[in-house]
């Protein structure tokens, strides 16, 4: 559905040029939640405002359902886009004009007479919950609302992709919730697919199908969301899903573990979280797991948990009962400390 091939993208400033993208691929396929996220400065917003060429990338390819979008004229272009939708952390609503109004007025200036217009605004609110919001103005709205105008405005062009830059950024956490529900609902029953960047791991967990890493211009690590989640590889990677679950452990505690056992980070996905594994480990080798710090969450619609783990006894039967857990699902990160911080080696 989306393809960007070796994507550049400079921009030139009084410090020099600064390189946004440095030679990006990505795939995103129909009907899939793909999140890309990254710091500030990363290039991610740059990133996504290429694939609907609001800015133009000085090279590389950018295809959207295998239509290539660098080569197409300026009209042919405005027809290309109006099946791109595409959503802002700043909602840009028009202040002086009612909800109904928001939708409708890019509605008519693509030519839809003025029943399609009616028919396409309610269908809309109807969907992102705003049914009897048409005549309030945005400054009567809360955050939540006016992102739901903003998605219904986007949708109202029945577009076959929908673009989100940092959509929930600035909203509450139950209100981001509430979006990111509506999101999973317009693209599971609309069969939309959503490209959305973001610096907060809660919605590529919480939503999306796939994820790509992004670093000083970079695609740094890219897959499916839960083998980031289990097995990171990189430190900026890691630094994401760690602030998920905080596994904090005294400095004295560090000390005398580290002297006397194995620390271990184990991840459960899906059914394998609501196994005993651990319990079993102990009936079958000669070893005693103390729980330092667990919790657990949902990637997408499954279970996701972690615990960190001392294991005491021998070497031998530690890595025996590792071996076990492995063969159960569960992955498992030997940790080791640094003095002040644990880290997965």
């Amino acid at each position: 559905m989306i393809e960007l091939t070796n994507i550049t993208k400079t921009f030139s400033g009084k410090q020099g040029d600064i390189h946004a993208l440095k030679d990006v691929s990505l795939s995103v396929g129909k009907g899939e939640i793909y999140g890309v996220i990254g710091y500030s400065g990363a290039g991610k917003s740059t990133l996504i405002r290429c694939v609907n060429l609001l800015e133009q990338p000085d090279q590389g390819s950018v295809k959207v359902n295998d239509v290539e979008l660098t080569t197409l004229k300026a009209g042919k272009l405005r027809e290309t886009r109006s099946h791109i939708g595409m959503i802002f952390q700043g909602f840009n609503l028009l202040k002086t004009a009612t909800v109904y109004d928001n939708i409708a007025i890019p509605l008519k200036l693509t030519g839809l007479d003025k029943q399609a217009v009616k028919e396409r605004v309610q269908k809309y609110l109807d969907i992102v919950g705003l049914a009897g919001k048409h005549d309030a103005y945005p400054s009567e709205l809360s955050g939540g609302q006016k992102q739901r105008v903003a998605i219904a405005r986007a949708l109202s062009h029945e577009p076959e992709v929908l673009l989100s830059d940092e959509a929930t950024s600035a909203l509450d956490p139950d209100t981001t919730e509430a979006i990111l529900d509506l999101l999973l609902r317009i693209n599971k029953e609309l069969g939309i697919t959503i490209l959305l960047i973001t610096h907060e791991m809660n919605v590529i967990q919480r939503i999306c199908d796939r994820v790509a890493v992004m670093e000083n211009g970079e695609v740094i690590e890219e897959g499916n969301t839960k083998d980031i989640f289990i097995a990171p590889q990189q430190r900026t990677t890691k630094r994401f899903v760690n602030s998920l679950f905080s596994h904090d452990i005294p400095d004295d505690l560090v000390d005398r573990l580290s002297e006397n056992g194995q620390v271990a980070k184990l991840s459960f996905f899906g059914e394998s979280s609501g196994d005993p594994a651990l319990a079993l480990v102990t009936k079958k080798y000669n070893i005693y797991p103390n729980i330092l710090s667990g919790s657990i969450t949902r990637i997408k619609e499954e279970a996701f948990g972690q615990l960190l783990v001392h294991f005491k006894g021998e070497q031998a039967e530690i890595n025996d009962a590792f071996q076990f857990l492995q063969d159960q699902q569960v992955h498992v990160e030997g940790v080791t400390f640094d003095g002040e911080n644990q880290r997965v080696s």
